[in-house]
């Protein structure tokens, strides 16, 4: 019987997960060290695992799916199925070239991505620490300056995929006008009454921008100190997507002259690291990468791994392969 290496915990779906001991051979690396997992990998101990179920905090025991993690995961490893709709540490092309098939949980996540998004642009245009702050330090109102409302604003989204057509359902709601870039048109059903522009349009016609797409070496720095010379004076800046795509130290200098009115980040580019500038600034709305932390969204993303674990396994396919791998 082949096995399944979870790397990590699963917290909501553990039943489903020792369910699949009629079918495979369950073995768990549940933390340690890259050097520990390597160390297993070169001993022998997963030489009959055929697929992995990467948590999403694996990567905080493992480190990334890199090169050289590849050339040390077993023959017989065909299928990964990483719980997350980012997949930037897991590199994909090298799995492609070894014949390793790799599934993320779009879908599942975009709602309560998308509420967070909303939630940051709300505090954003209302600059809402500031208040926020003063309240808990006992002074009432202190420094609250008027804010602004998103009603016949118009708000660029950078990505349309399921996450940023879920917020432009939000801010529809909210009296937005929806613009949007994605490298190709969407259909005229999955774009509703959104208006599609070019990148460079995007930029100069939102009044709030939100990022929305994958990170990958194309995307990383898509907004920098030249797009920002672009946008409007006093956008708005909603990031709940991956924190290198932005150049954080361009946003600051942006934050600092004005041309960013305020932000909205739940990810950053050297995570856990905070670029200090955007700490220090009261105009920016802060998370820490909270975007899909709910009970009903982890537990989705969960049973949409093992969705996929069980198709790879007695199928041979996967219900949601990462795009770079589709035919």
């Amino acid at each position: 019987m082949p096995s399944a290496l979870l790397i990590g915990e699963i917290t909501h779906a553990r039943k489903e997960w020792e369910d699949l001991s009629s079918i495979l051979t369950l073995k768990e690396f549940p933390s340690g060290t890259r050097e520990d997992f390597i160390r297993n990998c070169k001993d022998g101990q997963y030489d009959d695992v055929l697929v992995i179920y990467r948590s999403n905090v694996s990567t905080k025991f493992t480190g990334p799916f890199d090169a050289e993690m590849l050339s040390v995961l077993p023959k017989s490893l065909k299928y990964i199925c990483h719980n997350g709709a980012g997949y930037d540490n897991i590199d994909i092309a090298g799995c492609t070239q070894n014949g390793i098939l790799v599934s993320s949980t779009p879908i599942v996540v975009a709602a309560a991505t998308a509420d967070v998004a909303i939630f940051l642009m709300i505090g954003a245009l209302r600059q809402a620490y500031v208040p926020l702050a003063a309240l808990r330090a006992g002074k009432w109102q202190g420094q609250t300056t008027l804010g602004r409302d998103p009603r016949g604003k118009v708000l660029g989204i950078l990505g349309m995929g399921g996450i940023g057509r879920e917020m432009a359902v939000r801010a529809k709601a909210l009296g937005m006008k929806i613009h949007y870039h994605n490298r190709s048109r969407l259909s005229a059903e999955l774009e509703g009454d959104a208006t599609y522009v070019s990148f460079d349009e995007l930029l100069a016609s939102s009044d709030v921008l939100s990022l929305n797409l994958a990170l990958n070496a194309n995307t990383r720095h898509i907004i920098g100190e030249k797009e920002f010379q672009k946008m409007k004076d006093g956008v708005v800046l909603v990031n709940t997507a991956r924190g290198a795509l932005i150049d954080e130290k361009a946003l600051v200098a942006a934050l600092e002259s004005g041309k960013v009115m305020s932000a909205g980040l739940d990810v950053y580019e050297n995570e856990p690291v905070v670029e200090p500038g955007l700490v220090s600034n009261p105009r920016v709305m802060l998370l820490p990468h909270i975007g899909t932390m709910t009970y009903e969204t982890q537990r989705d993303m969960e049973l949409l791994v093992l969705d996929n674990l069980r198709s790879a396994v007695e199928k041979g396919e996967m219900i949601t392969l990462v795009p770079e791998q589709k035919k």
